[in-house]
């Protein structure tokens, strides 16, 4: 049996698909003064948690930059690094509706609307 310890501080190792970062690309372009996506979760919906993706011009003083690729910066917000430590976040489009997921290894259950989660 080994014993892992739980780290809250540490850097959080989250990614993105061809999908999700080709979406978020677009969606820049069309606020040029918005430079990178921030990654956070707040104490909401049915599960728990809620994640919050919003479209920054700055990075806050306590967010965890992470360079995608050379055009794309993900910040993750300090309360948020323990919760989506791992996440992919991909984008699919199914007919007329398209969504951004989080794959999250941490999520213990997931709200059936798929909004919220719990760890």
């Amino acid at each position: 049996m080994s014993i892992a310890t739980f780290d809250p501080n540490a850097d959080a190792t989250v990614s993105m698909t061809d999908t999700a970062i080709a979406h978020i690309r677009k969606q820049l372009q069309k606020s040029p003064d918005m430079h990178g996506v921030r990654l956070g979760v707040k104490k909401s919906g049915c599960s728990g948690f809620k994640y919050d993706i919003e479209f920054v011009a700055n990075a806050q003083d306590d967010d965890q930059a992470i360079a995608i690729c050379d055009d794309l910066t993900l910040y993750v917000s300090a309360e948020a690094k323990p919760y989506v430590r791992g996440t992919i976040i991909d984008f699919s489009k199914e007919g007329l509706n398209s969504t951004i997921k989080f794959l999250n290894p941490n999520a213990k259950d997931l709200c059936g609307c798929g909004e919220s989660f719990s760890v």
